[in-house]
């Protein structure tokens, strides 16, 4: 394979898996703190309308990026609300959540459709950008892939290095303890919950308006769900989910390139390759439970209240 052809590959894998990057980081935060937000779909669609009529509104592609976010954040409060304050169950208040994105995003795209955005230009570096082969493999994406990675660095050095992150862990393994030493576990998963509301709205937002700049009513395609795989393909480790966004970005790519190879095909199973992927995986890795219960909070999805 010629450098001309697997230059453009590995770009597009790149772009594909960013907003897996943002969708699972921000999931992973929320599941340490002990809660199981399974709504990423519907926070992510929630996201993608939101940026995307913003942008097309002001103008202003930062705006737009601000607004994914806050749509991402008002489903996780509404979310938080439900299953912090008012004690309902996770699973079912999370697919619950999925089915209101997914409607919600599909009344309010009705007037975007057929619209297009700019969308986001690639970050030239002088000098660096201009190597062969590592110029356009290192130096030519857009910010926000320089921040997904960014934001994988930052959340394990949070996790792992920093007190508030310690305090985040311990919500999610014994939030008992962590409340009979002095720490407000609900407010703390409120924040965690918050955090990963905005992750999945800009995941949204760098669909719609940076990696296909149109809206496409149900654009994410799955990819909520992918995200949540993520998570426990990682098994709760921020840089795993990074490798592992990258490998799924490769396999989305590959259905499109796979029958310019000449390989007889058919499109239908190309189009299944990503989801096969995270069945695959899933069952490799749940074949051993000890890989999972190694890093898997342990109160994770269980309710907690301080009164109890």
């Amino acid at each position: 394979m010629s450098a001309d052809t697997l230059i453009p590959i590995v770009v597009s894998s790149v772009g594909a898996a960013t907003p897996l990057i943002y969708a699972a980081t921000g999931e992973l935060v929320v599941e340490r703190s002990g809660v199981l937000n399974l709504g990423v779909e519907g926070m992510m669609l929630a996201g993608a309308i939101g940026a995307f009529a913003a942008t097309v509104t002001t103008g202003s592609l930062a705006l737009g990026l601000l607004a994914g976010m806050a749509c991402g954040m008002a489903l996780a409060l509404l979310f938080g609300v439900l299953t912090l304050s008012l004690q309902t169950n996770q699973v079912a208040t999370g697919l619950a959540l999925t089915l209101f994105g997914v409607g919600l995003s599909a009344f309010a795209g009705r007037d975007y459709v057929g619209k297009v955005v700019e969308g986001m230009g690639g970050i030239s570096i002088p000098v660096l950008s201009d190597i062969p082969v590592l110029g356009p493999l290192l130096f030519r994406f857009d910010l926000l892939v320089y921040g997904s990675i960014a934001l994988a660095g930052a959340t394990h050095w949070f996790l792992n290095r920093t007190r508030a992150g310690l305090i985040v862990r311990a919500a999610g393994e014994s939030p008992s303890t962590a409340h009979a030493i002095g720490f407000k576990v609900i407010s703390i998963r409120y924040l965690c919950v918050l955090f990963g509301g905005a992750m999945s709205g800009l995941a949204g937002a760098y669909l719609s308006c940076a990696l296909t700049p149109m809206w496409i009513e149900g654009m994410t395609a799955g990819r909520g769900w992918i995200a949540l795989a993520l998570v426990v393909f990682a098994t709760w480790k921020p840089w795993r989910v990074l490798l592992g966004a990258y490998l799924f970005g490769g396999v989305t790519v590959l259905q499109f390139h796979a029958q310019g190879f000449g390989l007889s095909i058919p499109s239908e199973f190309l189009s299944m390759l990503p989801y096969l992927a995270t069945i695959v995986v899933l069952v490799i890795i749940c074949r051993d439970p000890k890989i999972i219960l190694l890093n898997q909070p342990v109160s994770l999805g269980k309710r907690f209240h301080p009164d109890a």
